[in-house]
């Protein structure tokens, strides 16, 4: 990996949809072997800023660079896992055979599967506890299990640079506890993870900074920072209640 460089450097990004701005002005440095959440009320750009990172948007202004290079250059090197409701769960397509998508982009299209790859396919189902599902057809599946099986695609993938897109919406408590054992492992092992979120209440515990978005950056860097209940209320204009100890540096957060 390349440590003179921050894994993803976002400089003064713009990008809008039609006359609509989704993301003003963003500047970030996010260095390797991070875990680091983006949080923010509903259409305040997170989701766009996962689409930047993955050159799936094109910017008005600014750019983003993923160790030093182009998002173009760098694909190869970023794994991405989806919001469960934009993929088709009625496909043919069986657990196995999603986990072994993440090998794809390793292949000439031309050329088999390796036992390798089957083999780092199997390993990322067992990383999230889906090996004994693998033959199992992905709609019959549950939507915590549905989860799993796409972080297995990504984990397959291999990438330097995992990004997630709300993994932990509506799932239930042991995906919950599979997803956040994925991510610390992969952080462990020097990979650099930029995830969605939307429950402030555990944001502190997942996360190691947290980035405020509402079109602009507020605020980014430690969750004793970012979570301050002023700052917060500011963001989500008083439509939240805030419970906080800045003390402990906790805060927890639920709608009106």
């Amino acid at each position: 990996m390349d440590s003179e460089q921050p894994a993803i450097d976002v400089k003064n990004l713009t990008v809008s949809y039609g006359p609509v701005p989704a993301l003003l002005d963003i500047s970030l440095k996010i260095d390797a072997g991070q875990l680091v959440g983006i949080i923010g009320p509903n259409g305040s750009g997170k989701s766009t800023l996962i689409k930047s990172l993955l050159g799936f948007v094109k910017a008005d202004f600014g750019e983003v660079q993923l160790f030093g290079e182009d998002v173009e250059k760098a694909k190869g090197r970023v794994a991405y896992v989806p919001q469960r409701g934009s993929v088709d769960w009625d496909f043919p397509i069986t657990v196995r055979e999603v986990a072994l998508m993440g090998r794809y982009g390793k292949q000439p299209w031309w050329s088999e599967m390796s036992a390798e790859d089957h083999d780092i396919a199997d390993y990322a189902l067992e990383q999230v506890r889906m090996a004994d599902l693998r033959d199992r057809q992905i709609g019959q599946l549950s939507g915590g299990q549905q989860q799993r099986v796409f972080m297995a695609r990504a984990i397959a993938q291999g990438g330097d640079i995992l990004l997630l897109d709300e993994p932990f919406a509506g799932v239930d408590a042991a995906t919950e506890r599979a997803i956040l054992d994925v991510l610390e492992s992969t952080r462990e092992a020097g990979r650099t993870l930029v995830v969605v979120h939307h429950d402030l209440a555990t944001a502190a515990e997942y996360f190691d900074a947290l980035v405020l978005l509402k079109q602009r950056l507020f605020a980014y860097g430690a969750p004793e920072h970012v979570l301050h209940p002023e700052l917060l209320s500011e963001v989500y204009e008083g439509k939240l209640r805030i419970f906080a100890n800045l003390q402990s540096g906790q805060a927890a957060g639920g709608g009106v």
